[in-house]
């Protein structure tokens, strides 16, 4: 069977009112070749379509008209109609490379799938494509995209992706910027490989491209204890995550009176290993790149703010507890202490930092805390009502914790609700304050 091929249709929809079938295989719109999500998205954004339908021999084409960029309400065997590109690289950094064994089989396949940047917001290296798949993407004006640049200077880049095509990132980039693609990027810093003159040649390099290329982040890398047989690679120290910090702040001055935009900046993680303050709420700009983690604190305490403005005072709250990660544990007992305060309301919490056991103290975040780590350092602590943790620590959509660990299992351990809370001030205030 194709993956191409129908396997749900919305009722009511433009498809189920033309006739479409469950079943057929969609192999044109217009004329145009249906190869995957891109194609179909593209082409079927037109108000008037005729699509050709496939079933066993016989095929057909059905005429249809609706609203401009309606979805024609199809479903089919995969959500890219094709199946998801691995990475072919060998990266230095790679964190899949670091996991431990005997987890799910789904966490460790590397995407690299221009498509899943385009729908998903996934980053990609640009070295598994074809002349053929670039030119789609120019000729489709699939934008933005999100690029893994990590360095510009071939040499290097080859190095740290482990692949002869790594070199050819500024090339590629070259192309899509006279096609009006908007990039955004990402470098993640290993000290002595792509930061320090690397990363101030990696800057200007990209600036070059604004505002094709509209955001950098650059991010340090990640290393669990797993590391057995790989690239051997350091932490950040306090002392050189505060350099780059500086180094990356600099440059972004320069950009801001060049160009009216700073185009780069640092991840949330690199300021608090620097022991630096966060930035003002101003200086991120549109927050571009709050998935990499840049500017994700200051955001949730400018919402969090926001929704204390506009709440009743003394809110009867009953006691409750924070599980989150090491790096944002100060941060958010701040953000809470103050919005209590604005809305003049006595709290009685804790915060308890979660320390990754699982895959090392150095891994800091809280989306990377795992089930039996939040049971183990919680038990038999003063929790309170109900346990606020972030959603990211579970699968998306779904109850359970990276180790395969249920939401379900871990509040019949604790004795308590757990409550996940979306990376969002409004919705962090709500879950605090109930209101």
């Amino acid at each position: 069977m194709s993956l191409t091929t129908i396997k749900t249709i919305t009722p009511g929809s433009p498809a189920h009112q033309a006739g479409v079938r469950l079943g057929e295989t969609l192999t044109a719109i217009n004329g145009h070749r249906i190869v995957d999500v891109l194609d179909y998205k593209y082409y079927s954004y037109d108000p008037e379509l005729e699509l050709t339908l496939r079933e066993g021999e016989t095929e057909r084409t059905v005429a249809l008209t609706k609203e401009i960029g309606e979805d024609l309400g199809l479903e089919f065997e995969t959500y890219l109609m094709d199946r998801a590109r691995s990475c072919a690289n060998k990266c230095v950094f790679c964190f899949v490379d670091q996991l431990p064994k005997g987890m799910r089989d789904t966490l460790y396949f590397k995407d690299d799938d221009a498509r899943l940047s385009f729908l998903l917001g996934n980053y990609i290296t640009l070295t598994n494509l074809s002349k053929r798949e670039l030119q789609r993407i120019c000729d489709l004006h699939i934008s933005p995209i999100n690029i893994s640049v990590h360095a510009t200077d071939p040499e290097v880049r080859k190095t740290l992706l482990g692949s002869k095509r790594g070199g050819e990132i500024m090339e590629i980039m070259n192309t899509f910027a006279q096609a009006g693609i908007v990039m955004n990027c990402q470098i993640v810093a290993c000290p002595g490989l792509n930061d320090g003159e690397v990363l101030q040649k990696s800057m200007e390099e990209l600036a070059a491209l604004y505002p094709q290329v509209k955001s950098v982040s650059v991010v340090p890398v990640g290393l669990t204890r797993h590391r057995e047989g790989l690239y051997p690679l350091e932490p950040y120290t306090v002392e050189t995550a505060s350099q780059v910090v500086k180094q990356v702040e600099a440059f972004a001055e320069e950009c801001l009176a060049k160009y009216d935009s700073r185009i780069f900046w640092c991840s949330d993680e690199f300021y608090i290993q620097g022991g630096l303050e966060l930035p003002e709420d101003e200086y991120y700009e549109e927050y571009t790149q709050l998935d990499n983690g840049v500017g994700m604190l200051r955001l949730l305490a400018v919402e969090c703010h926001g929704a204390a403005l506009g709440a009743p005072e003394n809110v009867q709250v009953a006691p409750f507890s924070i599980a989150t990660g090491v790096a944002a544990a100060p941060y958010l007992r701040e953000i809470i202490d103050s919005a209590a305060a604005k809305c003049h309301t006595k709290l009685d919490y804790h915060v308890y930092p979660i320390v990754n056991h699982f895959f090392g103290e150095t891994v800091t975040v809280a989306g990377l805390i795992t089930g039996q780590d939040l049971i183990a350092q919680l038990k038999g602590k003063d929790l309170g009502t109900r346990v606020l943790i972030a959603q990211n620590m579970l699968r998306h959509g779904e109850t359970v914790f990276l180790d395969d660990v249920t939401l379900e299992e871990a509040e019949a351990q604790l004795g308590v609700p757990i409550v996940p809370v979306p990376q969002d001030g409004f919705d962090l205030f709500e879950a605090v304050f109930g209101c």
